[in-house]
């Protein structure tokens, strides 16, 4: 006779999902909360973990919480979706389920977090989190833990990769090889929840999780994937080697810093080892802007820029030298410069960050009715008072930008011209995949801008003739 093994705790772990983004979270690829397979992966035996990601809705959390009798619920959040993870653990308490909380909303702001939840972990959870799910499962569970900046080597930072959530499927998988950047960007939380040193993770164990994925297409999370020096850019290279002599034939995304433009082995490596894109943080095109972000490597490098593998350019849109035009003009001129695809984004001064209490101090921002106002730090709102141009036409202006995107014909254009920079078909249906999301999100939100704009202004007939020549470049 086999007596089944007991389960002390079943545990759901959380990702919450603002409700303002419509389209952001519910087209396109979905992309693993990698957080949370980090931590699924370290649950001790025997309890047992499921994953809720609200990437595919919403509607499951609830009746989950009713009816799969878990006893410990772990909830990340960013920003925008804390509004949300403080309904799930309210929920949670009317059936007597207790609660932790963490990730970068709960790290920046903890004794908000507190009001809501039964736990509060702070920073890097790795290292805790076992002692957290022991606590649980004594009854002894810490209002508040302390994590910390551990040396990743080849006991952290590996996702449990077969986990899938119970309310979906996700398509890509996700990898972390490091964590950190060194940057140090006046608006991003990056460099104080994860430290200015890039810590890696032992090359041999990044190759054995790379092995374990289930999906042939793979996001690599890392905030700056190729570093800032030459230290950093020949461990990345020592990785890209392994992949290619060891890992499974994949192909991936990441992030990094405009630099790897000028590595032509590094750039050579990575699109041997299966990279087809890069994520690169331009922000902007203004000298002055970058300034202000504490980004001096791309106020050095912009011009530098060369083709290569392609390129996802990422541009912020509200610093102090910004005006109405500044949205048409970034996206004619990153066209201009090469860029893929582009991706323009409000300003966002996130709790946690220098911006943010430099912004309160000079009673800037406006969206501060909290809980409530979380979920409109979405980098789709302005949620502050700029200084050459009012909210309002700031968000009317990016509104623009999605109308043309949405409504004029441009994403063939723009995957032949990125056939023809790379010279490869596997980037350039890359591009044209995320182009093509790009311009269905596009589409959804539109709708929601009418409602809230009315149509496009009068007088923005030269920024829509800028946009329309963006579109019409390829």
């Amino acid at each position: 006779m086999f007596l089944r093994k007991q389960v002390l705790l079943r545990i759901a772990l959380i990702n919450p999902i603002t409700r303002r983004t419509q389209g952001y979270h519910t087209i396109g690829s979905k992309i693993p909360q990698l957080g949370l397979q980090v931590l699924a992966r370290l649950v001790p035996p025997p309890h047992e973990v499921e994953i809720i990601d609200e990437i595919f809705g919403g509607d499951f959390t609830e009746d989950a919480i009713r009816t799969r009798g878990y006893d410990l619920v772990g909830i990340t959040s960013y920003t925008s979706g804390a509004t949300r993870a403080y309904e799930i653990a309210a929920l949670c308490r009317r059936r007597g389920i207790p609660t932790v909380m963490g990730g970068p909303h709960a790290w920046a702001v903890p004794d908000e977090s507190a009001r809501y939840v039964d736990s509060v972990a702070v920073g890097e959870c790795d290292e805790i989190w076992p002692q957290i799910v022991e606590d649980a499962a004594a009854g002894r569970l810490q209002p508040r833990y302390e994590g910390r900046l551990s040396e990743l080597g080849s006991r952290f930072g590996a996702g449990l990769q077969t986990l899938q959530p119970v309310n979906g499927r996700y398509d890509v998988s996700s990898v972390q090889t490091s964590r950190g950047c060194p940057v140090g960007c006046d608006y991003c939380s990056v460099t104080l929840f994860n430290g200015g040193p890039i810590r890696r993770r032992d090359i041999g164990s990044i190759i054995e999780e790379w092995n374990q994925t289930p999906r042939r297409f793979i996001f690599v999370t890392d905030d700056n994937f190729f570093g800032v020096g030459p230290k950093h850019a020949e461990w990345a290279k020592e990785l890209l080697k392994a992949i290619i002599k060891h890992g499974k034939r994949r192909l991936w995304f990441s992030q990094t810093t405009i630099n790897m433009g000028d590595d032509a082995e590094g750039l050579k490596l990575a699109y041997k080892a299966g990279c087809r894109g890069m994520l690169v943080g331009f922000e902007s095109l203004n000298p002055e802007s970058l300034k202000d972000f504490h980004k001096g490597v791309n106020r050095k490098n912009a011009d530098r820029y060369r083709e290569g593998i392609s390129v996802f350019g990422a541009f912020i849109i509200g610093a102090d030298q910004d005006t109405v035009d500044t949205v048409s003009q970034t996206a004619l001129e990153s066209v201009r410069l090469g860029v893929d695809t582009i991706q323009i984004t409000n300003l966002t001064p996130l709790p946690g960050t220098r911006m943010y209490d430099r912004y309160m101090e000079e009673g800037r921002i406006f969206a501060t009715s909290y809980p409530e106002d979380w979920e409109r730090f979405t980098f789709v709102e302005t949620v502050y008072h700029p200084k050459n141009v009012s909210a309002q036409q700031l968000d009317e202006a990016i509104y623009e930008l999605r109308h043309t995107a949405a409504t004029v014909p441009w994403v063939w254009r723009r995957t032949l011209r990125t056939l023809i920079q790379t010279r490869s078909l596997t980037s350039a249906l890359f591009i044209h995949g995320m182009n093509k999301g790009w311009k269905r999100m596009a589409r959804i939100q539109t709708h929601y801008d009418e409602a809230r704009f009315g149509g496009i202004s009068a007088n923005a007939a030269e920024r829509i003739a800028r946009l329309r020549q963006a579109f019409a470049l390829g």
